[in-house]
């Protein structure tokens, strides 16, 4: 089969490799569509992991094998699949911090070498713990494409549980690439005000077919006078920093109200530095806090708002690559346009 192997300094390429073979309890999946992620380009961009490896697991396929013993699934079901699901008894299990599990952290799907996903490939092999508990059923008439929203909409959704976020709520989403587009339509959801900036004219404007109630230029804009606007002179309730450039941190914060939730979604390079005033946080009895990765607990809410209609996830996605171009992908990914959204790569097709 055809795979994107990443062949370290920061190198991928399309080449020949094995088909998986299956064990029992194990399902082999063919790639329809798998959309680029920007942890996998930072593991790609700055050599994270050793080589070789097939990154990519915002994957969605169909059923091509079933080992022995499996029941729930077979060939021609079309369906998506997690690449990490905790025991749900160990320390970090029992205090729902699932991403801390020594369990979540072993990638079950893969498509040869260490596994990492393999979702940029044509096939895959889906591990049986990941059977078990991490695959859901796309239902008839749902693209592949928007299917694999899944996962990265699991993520945003967990954050979103995490803060709290109600109907009233002033709710400042920094940045409006997919991630910060997804928490927009989120909160919307949820009868929050969202105020979203970027930088990108197209991504403002989509915003608010997103559900955003404004959306601002930082450039042009002050944001802080017209977040204090909107609040009686307070601040937003919650921040979303959905992307990490330097100084969002900091400007979330001047952004916040006394006693706001401000999360951190984005900062995930040991590279990056965030320096506060510490009295913004103790004095200003403000909640910092991060949010990493899916939650078992959400996983069929994420399935039923992806598959339900509800939210807008079609219009997130700007390009389709296959396979054989997905140098073209992950450099648009990590170098946005202003028509650039989320690139979804067809791993089956020229």
């Amino acid at each position: 089969m055809r795979a994107a192997v990443y062949r370290g300094q920061s190198r991928v390429v399309v080449e020949d490799i094995p088909t998986p073979e299956i064990g029992p309890g194990e399902l082999l999946i063919r790639v329809e569509a798998c959309g680029v992620c920007h942890t996998d380009l930072k593991k790609v961009e700055y050599d994270l992991l050793a080589p070789p490896r097939v990154y990519g697991h915002e994957t969605a396929g169909t059923v091509v094998r079933a080992g022995a013993g499996v029941t729930q699934y077979t060939p021609g079901d079309r369906i998506i699949v997690f690449h990490h699901i905790p025991c749900r008894e160990c320390f970090y299990c029992k205090r729902m911090l699932y991403a801390q599990c020594p369990v979540y952290k072993r990638v079950g799907v893969t498509a040869g070498f260490e596994p990492a996903g393999g979702g940029f490939s044509q096939y895959v092999r889906v591990m049986d713990w990941i059977v078990s508990a991490g695959v859901e059923r796309i239902p008839d008439g749902i693209p592949f494409e928007q299917a694999s929203f899944v996962e990265p909409l699991n993520t945003c959704l967990k954050a979103v549980v995490q803060s709290g976020a109600g109907p009233g709520d002033v709710v400042l989403v920094i940045g409006q690439g997919p991630i910060g587009l997804l928490f927009t339509m989120l909160l919307a959801d949820r009868g929050c005000h969202v105020v979203a900036t970027d930088t990108i004219t197209r991504r403002r404007a989509l915003s608010r077919e997103c559900g955003a109630a404004q959306s601002l230029d930082p450039r042009s804009s002050n944001v802080v006078a017209e977040l204090k606007r909107v609040t009686s002179g307070r601040g937003a309730d919650l921040v979303f920093v959905a992307t990490a450039a330097r100084g969002l941190v900091e400007q979330a914060v001047l952004c916040s109200r006394p006693g706001a939730k401000i999360c951190l979604f984005a900062q995930t390079s040991d590279q990056e530095r965030i320096e506060l005033s510490g009295a913004s946080i103790c004095v200003g009895e403000r909640v910092l806090y991060g949010s990493y990765s899916a939650s078992v607990d959400l996983q069929k809410e994420s399935a039923r708002l992806v598959f339900g209609g509800r939210l807008p996830i079609s219009k997130l996605i700007s390009h389709r690559v296959p396979l054989a171009r997905i140098k073209e992908a992950f450099d648009l990914a990590t170098h946005p346009t202003d028509e650039s959204l989320k690139i979804i790569v067809e791993c089956n097709k020229e």
